[in-house]
C-alpha cells in the first residue's frame, strides 16, 4: 500500500504538470612473468548517443566512436539529468552489456559488471581512482561517463579485463552559465544543485566552472542519505599554443541504515526465500558507511608545431572509508540468515603522472597519427589495524532485527598497508591506408611492483613483474558512416587483496595477463544507429574454495566469456526514437585443478546469460517542450556461486519519466520526473535485495 500511495502521489504530480503544460500551450497558441591466458572478444556499443561523437581512449588518444576499434558507450550529463540517475546501474540502464547489482541508495559493493566481468578500473579525467570496498563517484560535476568494454591494458595500463568506467568532469563554458536545481526523491530525500560558469580576465582567457550540491533525507529503502559535493574546473589560455587546465571534485557521504549486503555461499535450500521489500526488516539501526572522495587533475597542453601537441597530466585521487556496515549470509528458503558486522577503515590514494605526445605526418601515400607517452602511478592503501568481521547476530528477513552494535570501533589505518607502483611507456601508430582502410599498432610496456610493507616473511605479499601489452587493429570503412574492425589486445591485471570474509584474508593474489581479439561493426547514418558483434574473453579465475569448513579465495583455472552483443536506435519520426539492445553470453569456468573438477564448465557466479533492453523517447507534438522517455530492461537468471547450485531468477524492470522545458518570467525552466521500477518488480540481486518502486521530481532554473 505504501508503494501504491507513492505511485499515485507521483502520478498526481505528473498529471498536474501535464495539465499546466497543456494550459501554457493553449495560451501560447492564442497569443554522453604473470599467469597468461588467451581469448577472443568482439563487442558493440549501446544505442545511446551518436557513433560520430568523440571518446577519449587513453593512450590511443581522442577519436570518434566510428574510428575506435573497441566497444565504447558514452552517457552525457544531459541524459543523466533527464533520467535523474544516481548509480552506475541507472547511468547505463540502456546498455545491455553494463550491469550493476547495486540498487540506488546503497553502497556499490563490487556490484558493477561489463559483459559479466567485474569492473575494478575507474578514472576521473584520465586519473585512476580506487573505488575498492564500495562507492560510486558523484555525478553532479560530471559532463559524461564512459564505459570502455573489454581489455584496456594498452590504453590505460594494468586493470581487470571487464573494462573501464571513466568520468569526465564539467568544463568551463564559452558563455556565462548559472543554473539552480531543487529536487525530491522518495521517501523524503531533498537535494539542491548549483552550476555556474564564466570566462574572466583579458579576452576571457580564464574560465571556471563550479558545481555545488547537497542531498539529505531517507530513501525509498530506509537508508539515510547525507551527501555534500563540490567541484571546480578551470582553464587558462597562457598563449595561443599553451593551455593550462585543472579540476577538483570532493564528496563527503554518510549512508546510514542501508539494507544488508547478502551472500549466498552458505545457502542450503534449492528454493529461494520469498522476496520482501519490507526494508525495515533488512537493516540494523545505527549502521553506516562513511566515505570521503577527492579527485584532483591538472595539466598543460602545448601545440608546439602544426599537427603536433604535447600533454602533461598530474593527478591525485583519494578515498577514505569508515564502515559500520552489516552483511548477512542467507541460509534457507524460510529467510533465515547469519548476520555480520564489518568494521574497517581504509585510505586509498593514487598519484599519477603522464606525458603524451600526439602528431601526424605522411610517408608517401600513408598518413600516420602517432601517440607516444610515458606514465607513472603509485597506488597506496592503508587498511584498518583493527578491522572486524564477526558472526554477531542471526535473524529472518521477514522479521525486524533488534541487534545493535555496541562494541568500540577503531578507525586507525595502520594494519595492512600496500604500495603498488607501475611505470609504463607506450606508443601507437594509426596508419591511414587510403580513404577506406586504417591500421593501428600499439605497444605498452609496464613494470609493476607490489612492495612488502607488512614485514611478515611468512606471507608472499611482495612481487614484481614486467608485461608488454600490445594492441593491433584494422578498420575498414565501406562508407564514411560505417566501419568494420578487428583488433587484438592484452592487459596486465594487478594483484588484489583478499577480503575479510575469507579465511585467507589479507593475502595478495598475483598479477595476471589476459588477451583478447575483437571484431565488430558500427553504423551511424541518418535515422539509424547500429552495432553488432561476437566475443570471447578469457582470464585467470578467482574461485571460492571450501577447505575444512573455511572459505578461501584462490586463483584456479580461467573464465571464458563467449557471446553476441548488438544495439540499435532508429528515429521513426522527428518526435519518436526507438532503441533496442541485447547481450547473449555463454560464460564458463575452464581448466580448473583436479580438486575443483566439479566446477569445470560451470557459469561464473553473478554472470547473467541474457540481457535485453528496449527504450523510447517521444516529444509530445501537442505540448511544445514536453518529452517522455522509458526503458524496459530484462536481466536473465544468474548463478549465486561458481558451484551453480542456486540461480537467481530473471526479472524485468520498467522505468519511465518526463521532461518539460518552458519559460517562466523570462527564465528557462525544466521540470523533470522519473519513476524507477514502475511495476514494483520484486527480485533478488546478487548482492542486494532489489530496488523497489521509487521516484524523483526536480525543477531547474537557468538564470
Amino acid at each position: 500500500m505504501m508503494a501504491l500511495r507513492r505511485v499515485l502521489s507521483l502520478g498526481a504530480c505528473l498529471a498536474a504538470l501535464g495539465w499546466s503544460a497543456t494550459a501554457r500551450a493553449e495560451e501560447a497558441a492564442a497569443d554522453e612473468a604473470p599467469n597468461t591466458v588467451s581469448g577472443v572478444v568482439i563487442t558493440a556499443r549501446s544505442a545511446d548517443g551518436s557513433q560520430r561523437s568523440v571518446a577519449d581512449n587513453g593512450a590511443l588518444g581522442a577519436r570518434s566512436l566510428l574510428d575506435t576499434p573497441y566497444s565504447v558507450t558514452v552517457v552525457t550529463a544531459d541524459d543523466i539529468e533527464k533520467r535523474q540517475a544516481t548509480s552506475i546501474g541507472q547511468v547505463f540502464i540502456n546498455d545491455p552489456a553494463v550491469f550493476s547489482s547495486a540498487p540506488s541508495a546503497t553502497v556499490n559493493w563490487w556490484g558493477t559488471q561489463i559483459r559479466g566481468l567485474g569492473v575494478r578500473n575507474y578514472y576521473v579525467d584520465n586519473v585512476p581512482l580506487l573505488l575498492y570496498w564500495g562507492g560510486d563517484f558523484p555525478l553532479e560535476g560530471v559532463e559524461s561517463v564512459q564505459a570502455l568494454k573489454g581489455l584496456t591494458g594498452f590504453m590505460y595500463g594494468f586493470g581487470a579485463p571487464g573494462g573501464v568506467i571513466a568520468y569526465r568532469t564539467k568544463r568551463p563554458t564559452a558563455e556565462p552559465l548559472l543554473s539552480t536545481e531543487v529536487g525530491y526523491r522518495t521517501d523524503t530525500v531533498l537535494r539542491g544543485h548549483v552550476d555556474a560558469s564564466d570566462r574572466v580576465g583579458p579576452e576571457g582567457r580564464l574560465g571556471y566552472r563550479v558545481n555545488l550540491a547537497a542531498e539529505k533525507g531517507d530513501a525509498y529503502n530506509g537508508a539515510g542519505v547525507n551527501r555534500l559535493v563540490g567541484s571546480l574546473a578551470v582553464d587558462y589560455e597562457i598563449s595561443p599554443t599553451l593551455r593550462w587546465r585543472a579540476s577538483l571534485t570532493s564528496e563527503t557521504s554518510n549512508l546510514k541504515n542501508e539494507p544488508f549486503v547478502f551472500y549466498w555461499s552458505s545457502y542450503r535450500d534449492a528454493k529461494l526465500p520469498r522476496v520482501t521489500y519490507d526494508y525495515d526488516n533488512l537493516i540494523v539501526d545505527g549502521s553506516y558507511y562513511k566515505a570521503d572522495t577527492l579527485a584532483l587533475a591538472t595539466g598543460l597542453t602545448w601545440a608546439f608545431a602544426e599537427g603536433w601537441s604535447a600533454d602533461l597530466t598530474y593527478g591525485y585521487t583519494r578515498k577514505k572509508h569508515r564502515s559500520n556496515k552489516m552483511f548477512a549470509d542467507l541460509l534457507n528458503a524460510a529467510g533465515d540468515y547469519q548476520g555480520h558486522v564489518y568494521n574497517f577503515a581504509e585510505t586509498d590514494e593514487n598519484n599519477f603522472t603522464q606525458l603524451m605526445v600526439t602528431g601526424a605526418f605522411a610517408t608517401g601515400p600513408i598518413r600516420h597519427e602517432i601517440v607516444v607517452g610515458a606514465a607513472y602511478q603509485n597506488a597506496a592503501a592503508d587498511f584498518g589495524a583493527n578491522s572486524y568481521w564477526g558472526d554477531d547476530f542471526t535473524g529472518n528477513i521477514h522479521r525486524p532485527q533488534p541487534f545493535r552494535n555496541t562494541r568500540p570501533i577503531d578507525y586507525s589505518t595502520d594494519g595492512w598497508p600496500s604500495d603498488e607502483r607501475q611505470g609504463a611507456v607506450f606508443v601507437s601508430d594509426t596508419l591511414h591506408l587510403g580513404e577506406r582502410w586504417q591500421a593501428i599498432l600499439g605497444l605498452r610496456q609496464t613494470r609493476y611492483a607490489l612492495a612488502d610493507l607488512d614485514g611478515d616473511p611468512t606471507k608472499a605479499s611482495a612481487y614484481k613483474t614486467t608485461a608488454t601489452t600490445p594492441t593491433v587493429a584494422v578498420i575498414y570503412k565501406p562508407a564514411d558512416y560505417a566501419s568494420i574492425y578487428a583488433s587484438y589486445a592484452e592487459s596486465l591485471e594487478g594483484g588484489s587483496r583478499v577480503g575479510d570474509r575469507y579465511a585467507n584474508a589479507g593475502e595478495i593474489l598475483k598479477a595476471t595477463v589476459s588477451k583478447q581479439y575483437e571484431l565488430g561493426f558500427k553504423h551511424q547514418h541518418e535515422a539509424l544507429s547500429l552495432t553488432a558483434a561476437l566475443f570471447r574473453i578469457e582470464r585467470v579465475a578467482n574461485v571460492d574454495q571450501q577447505v575444512g569448513g573455511d572459505l578461501f579465495l584462490r586463483q584456479d583455472g580461467l573464465t571464458r566469456y563467449d557471446g553476441l552483443e548488438f544495439s540499435a536506435a532508429y528515429r521513426v519520426t522527428e518526435a519518436l526514437r526507438l532503441g533496442a539492445g541485447a547481450l547473449f553470453l555463454d560464460p564458463r569456468l575452464k581448466d580448473v585443478s583436479d580438486d575443483q573438477r566439479a566446477l569445470e564448465g560451470n557459469i561464473p557466479n553473478g554472470a547473467a546469460r541474457r540481457q535485453y533492453v528496449f527504450n523510447a523517447e517521444y516529444a509530445v507534438p501537442a505540448i511544445e517542450g514536453l518529452s517522455l522517455h522509458g526503458v524496459v530492461r530484462y536481466s536473465g537468471d544468474m548463478p549465486t556461486t561458481d558451484q551453480n547450485v542456486l540461480f537467481l531468477p530473471a526479472r524485468t524492470v520498467v522505468n519511465v519519466g518526463f521532461r518539460y522545458d518552458t519559460e517562466i518570467a523570462g527564465r528557462g525552466v525544466t521540470f523533470t520526473g522519473n519513476l524507477n521500477n514502475l511495476l514494483n518488480e520484486k527480485y533478488w540481486d546478487l548482492t542486494n535485495i532489489g530496488e523497489g518502486v521509487n521516484g524523483s521530481l526536480s525543477v531547474k532554473v537557468r538564470w
